[in-house]
């Protein structure tokens, strides 16, 4: 009887046991439901965001720039789910900004400047409407890119991330768009700049295409991915480990995060006039990184100009805010560039970025 009720008990406990473990099943299974949910979620947000802000441009540039919104594509992904799907291996298709000044003489040539965003996962908004309207007043015309893994576009151009990747081909995909499309961009004047990631685009397109670009900006540029996955947070490693990404540490494939890297890649450069930018008290893009770049720049013997500046108020963003110092750094910015794009309008004082920025 004893060994009887000591087997009825264990049985007791093991459907219990069953019990327990096909409700644990069913709670994981849900939670990973409410995750999905949530993550598309995110997206149809972001993708709300992004319609919002890009009646914003209109409002805040539409009075001295005609703007649109361009679906172009640029090369195929630099890696495949599954390489025999249908579709596998067509171009990434993307969306492009173009800004052309509302004064425009179709009968003229004019300069394009390439303006690429920053972030991981980031996307062109109006955070940057006075630089837009500082280059309209120049009598730029200016496109920026939406490229792969930019943010308002879904999960699945999202998960296109191929940061310091093709990524700065689709960013040349737009400069080529521009001038196969529109006769009043003159080719032969072709500027690019951009800020930290778009820093680093700057950089890669004037490796990669040196003869295509007369002039280039990067400021407080992404420079040494290795380094970078050194001070970041896991969770900023975790974006660039992601198995639609790159799927591995730095520690695991050092290769990769070099191959991806300026600082690493100097000798590609072919001195094309440059201007680099840091601050040191960025709090997003360590002073390290751009150092290690200006210091491989000289080692290989280039020719460029850069300025190290000494904890400018706004770190990070110190030459894109609206502070009287940041429009005087912006000044040299565009005195640099005009030497070599040699704008109808070029900027050469406070007062005319003032104007040209802020009405006022």
């Amino acid at each position: 009887m004893i060994k009887l009720k000591h087997s009825l008990a264990t049985l007791f406990i093991g459907l219990l046991s069953l019990s327990g473990f096909s409700q644990s099943q069913e709670i994981k299974s849900e939670i990973e439901e409410l995750k999905n949910y949530n993550e598309n979620l995110d997206h149809r947000l972001d993708r709300l965001q992004k319609m919002v802000d890009d009646i914003i441009w209109f409002e805040r540039v539409g009075d001295v720039a005609h703007v649109d919104k361009l679906y172009i594509y640029g090369p195929p992904k630099w890696k495949e789910k599954n390489p025999t799907a249908k579709g596998a291996g067509n171009p990434v298709k993307f969306w492009t900004y173009a800004f052309f000044p509302k004064n425009l003489d179709v009968n003229k040539k004019y300069p394009l400047m390439v303006l690429p965003h920053g972030g991981v996962h980031g996307d062109f908004t109006t955070y940057y409407t006075h630089i837009v309207r500082e280059l309209i007043a120049q009598e730029y015309i200016v496109v920026a890119a939406e490229y792969r893994g930019s943010t308002g576009y879904g999960k699945g151009h999202y998960e296109k991330i191929d940061y310091g990747g093709l990524e700065n081909e689709d960013v040349y995909a737009s400069r080529n768009y521009m001038i196969e499309n529109y006769d009043f961009v003159d080719g032969n004047r072709v500027g690019i700049m951009g800020w930290s990631h778009g820093g680093m685009i700057t950089l890669f397109n004037l490796f990669n295409h040196p003869k295509d670009y007369k002039v280039g900006f990067a400021g407080v540029p992404v420079s040494d991915l290795v380094a970078r996955m050194g001070y970041m947070t896991q969770s900023y490693r975790d974006l660039y480990s992601a198995e639609y990404h790159i799927g591995k540490t730095a520690n695991d494939n050092l290769a990769e995060y070099r191959r991806r890297s300026p600082a690493w890649n100097t000798h590609k450069f072919q001195n094309t006039p440059l201007l680099i930018h840091t601050n040191t008290n960025d709090d997003d893009v360590n002073v390290l990184e751009v150092e290690h770049l200006i210091k491989s720049l000289k080692a290989d013997g280039k020719t460029f100009e850069y300025e190290i500046y000494q904890a400018v108020p706004g770190g990070h963003s110190f030459d894109r805010m609206d502070t009287k110092k940041a429009k005087e750094i912006r000044v040299k910015i565009y005195k640099f560039l005009s030497k070599q794009l040699k704008p109808n309008k070029p900027i050469k004082t406070l007062k005319d970025i003032q104007i040209a920025g802020y009405r006022f």
